[in-house]
């Protein structure tokens, strides 16, 4: 007689299946998720759902600057007769580039390091977190600033000054939670069999030190691209031709009170895609950390 073999379920499509579970019971982790969606459909597919040029040669109609909100330009036009939905939406591809730059440039480095820092201990981790210490000592934004400002004013030099203040906070998150799970029964006998130091870091410490990170990273982002807004704003961000929110609200700063619709549409864009990045960081949390779960 064959036995009947019995099918299990492929643990990868529960842990799935559990966190879209999660999910629909966190109505404002789905707006903010659905906000997001939209800003990456829009960045990517902005030179088809805008209805005017975004490039500085074809951009340009002085006939029709400052036009307020009308069905030729949804949100009126700047001093340059420039189409200010076009800018806004472009504008988003810049931000969301600007976002995953920085993001990707702090976690390269703060990762690492706050693995070596939790998991060897002793002088490797003083070393480390006081090199940590001493970027965190300076306001979020004035490191940024001085780096930005001695480097030149580019969009580049812009997100590697963000990413140099913001790496160490990945550090010391990382540290935290790998001083946690070395200690856990899996991690020592992964040990105590021989498993490479190196194998233990990557297959067992850093796959559990990941939720904190997933977390602050998705609400990181949302802060990064205000960050860099507000270095184009100072003058020591984003550089014209670049289409970018911040500079938008620096080149229509002189008339705004005139002009509502030069700022406010602008201003709105970041406003929301902050927002949204933290109701997904916020719905992250309370689905990835169990001791906020219900």
């Amino acid at each position: 007689m064959v036995e009947a073999i019995t099918a299990y379920p492929n643990p990868r499509w529960e842990r799935l299946r559990y966190f879209f579970h999660l999910s629909k019971k966190n109505p404002l982790f789905l707006i903010g998720l659905g906000v997001v969606v939209l800003l990456i459909i829009a960045a990517l597919f902005a030179p088809w759902i805008t209805p005017h040029p975004a490039d500085a040669k074809h951009a340009i109609h002085f006939g029709f600057k400052l036009k307020p909100p009308s069905m030729d330009h949804f949100f009126g036009t700047d001093a340059l007769g420039r189409d200010i939905f076009t800018r806004v939406v472009f504008g988003a591809r810049m931000s969301l580039r600007i976002g995953v730059t920085v993001l990707a440039i702090a976690l390269a480095i703060g990762v690492p390091l706050g693995l070596i820092a939790g998991y060897f201990g002793g002088r490797i981790s003083d070393v480390i977190m006081r090199i940590s210490d001493i970027f965190l000592a300076f306001p979020s934004l004035l490191l940024p600033l001085a780096i930005a400002a001695a480097l030149g004013p580019s969009i580049t030099n812009a997100m590697m000054a963000i990413a140099v203040a913001w790496f160490p906070w990945y550090v010391r998150i990382v540290r935290a939670q790998v001083l946690t799970v070395k200690e856990q029964l899996y991690v020592e006998a992964a040990r105590s069999i021989g498993v490479s130091r190196f194998s233990i870091l990557v297959k067992h410490v850093l796959p559990n030190s990941m939720a904190p990170v997933i977390i602050n990273a998705s609400m990181d982002m949302g802060y990064t691209i205000l960050t860099a807004a507000g270095l184009s704003f100072i003058g020591v961000g984003a550089r014209p031709p670049t289409v970018e929110w911040g500079l938008m609200i620096t080149d229509a700063r002189a008339y705004f009170l005139d002009y509502w619709w030069t700022v406010t549409f602008p201003g709105l864009a970041i406003f929301i895609t902050v927002l949204a990045f933290n109701l997904v960081g916020d719905g992250l949390r309370d689905i990835l950390d169990p001791k906020v779960r219900d």
